[in-house]
């Protein structure tokens, strides 16, 4: 009977309808049994039935007045499930799937995540049903205001720090500080993904898709004597983490042919033009198959899933959860994969892992892998604590070395244990066991 089993049924009782949550839950208490098995005192203080239910839920309703002066009501959420080692710290996402097991199921993954990066950051999660594309800048404005008046009660800099993630970049990010300012008056860094006038950091742009890359380049090393040197590269999404991936990995001497979004993929056989792709995504908001109009010797294809059927060496799936399925990483080890990087949240699903390892594949899984965007959030808190900023270049080598000392870090807890080269594993024991041994020192608080 395995240690951690009941602990996995109560979670099944009490959140039966939240499957991703389920998902997440269920994978790192699997990894956590040679724990339970090792450190009985983890057991004994009730420490994996308290790491699963978040500290504090909070929903609220978030009415705003569209361009037509209607009154509209969406729904917000902040989950903050742990902050045994620091303030509550996780992105919050706008989009239309947002409900309360997707933020329980991020929040629970940002713990580990916040935790590997060695920095004093708690795990947290938020976010609304409200979807951002098509509005106006006016409409976002008043929601992102009337977003931040519920929520201000509830955040500060040395409880909860939300930041960007899916829908909501800079621009947000600006409409939420301004908001948060008027209320509380005061100018702190209660959010991070701000713009550079007002505390913002440099390469915090950058930090997700590089970090995936540093992270994805020092397993390769390792456990493959493999790099990004000459390899064919296929990324999923063209958001945020997936522009700057592809960046990075160029840099690094790959040529990228594939990326996404939700309409469909390109493939561009002489290498992504990223440019272009920044320009469509970045600055004109459409669609990817405008891509074609730059280039139209590239292909469009309807179905972003099919990506993963594009011939390459380096599959980074930087869109959303479970978006990599088992016949998409039969079809990717088919075609001569060697190594998958996660640059989203949990993008592939429990048999497609199983399957990748299985297969000897080097799989970097999200909560290590793209840890670079809150382990650079984190940078930007301190920068904001200082009162002073940093070079671009010290905010990424400082980066850099956090990405190498994750990679390090889980190698040699997944070695420790008896899972050597098994990532998934050393990420999520090495993340345990610093917010473990916290709460064990804390006592059971109420």
């Amino acid at each position: 009977m395995k240690k951690l089993q009941g602990v996995y049924e109560d979670v099944l009782k009490r959140d039966a309808n939240e499957p991703e949550f389920l998902q997440a839950v269920k994978e790192v208490l699997d990894s956590l049994e040679p724990v339970a098995e090792k450190y009985p005192e983890f057991l004994e203080a009730g420490i994996f039935n308290r790491i699963v239910e978040p500290e504090r839920q909070i929903i609220f309703r978030v009415p705003w007045v569209n361009d037509k002066g209607e009154v509209i009501v969406n729904r917000g959420f902040r989950v903050q499930f742990n902050s045994a080692i620091g303030p509550y710290k996780g992105g919050l996402r706008f989009h239309p799937s947002v409900n309360l097991g997707i933020i329980k199921f991020l929040g629970f993954e940002q713990i580990f995540k916040n935790s590997l990066t060695g920095l004093p950051m708690g795990g947290g999660k938020g976010g609304s049903d409200f979807d951002p594309k098509g509005k106006s800048d006016g409409e976002i404005m008043r929601f992102c205001q009337s977003f931040m008046f519920e929520l201000a009660r509830h955040i500060g800099p040395d409880t909860d720090v939300p930041a960007g993630d899916i829908g909501v970049g800079a621009r947000e990010v600006g409409y939420m500080f301004g908001m948060y300012k008027k209320i509380r008056n005061e100018f702190t860094g209660i959010l991070t993904g701000k713009g550079l006038t007002y505390g913002g950091s440099l390469a915090r742009t950058e930090a997700t898709g590089y970090g995936l890359c540093y992270f994805l380049e020092e397993a390769m090393k390792n456990i493959r004597g493999r790099s990004f040197e000459g390899a064919t590269v296929v990324i999923s999404g063209s958001g945020n983490v997936a522009i700057y991936a592809a960046q990075k990995a160029m840099q690094l001497g790959a040529k990228v042919v594939a990326m996404s979004d939700s309409s469909g993929y390109i493939y561009d056989k002489n290498g992504i033009d990223l440019d272009a792709i920044k320009k469509i995504k970045e600055v004109e908001r459409k669609r990817i198959n405008e891509y074609l109009k730059y280039h139209p010797d590239a292909t469009f294809t309807t179905g972003c899933n099919n990506i993963w059927t594009v011939k390459c060496d380096i599959a980074m799936p930087c869109a959303t959860q479970n978006e990599l399925d088992l016949n998409a990483a039969k079809t990717l080890v088919a075609n001569g994969c060697f190594a998958v990087g996660e640059g989203a949240n949990m993008p592939t699903t429990p048999d497609a892992v199983d399957y990748l390892l299985e297969k000897g594949i080097v799989y970097t899984p999200g909560k290590a892998s793209n840890a670079g965007g809150v382990a650079c959030s984190g940078l930007e808190m301190t920068q904001n604590s200082m009162r002073l900023s940093w070079s671009f270049e010290e905010v990424d080598a400082k980066l850099k070395t956090i990405m190498v000392n994750i990679y390090r870090t889980a190698s040699e807890a997944a070695k420790e244990f008896g899972y050597e080269n098994n990532l998934v594993v050393g990420a999520n024991i090495a993340g345990f066991m610093k917010v473990a041994r916290a709460m064990l020192a804390q006592g059971v608080t109420y």
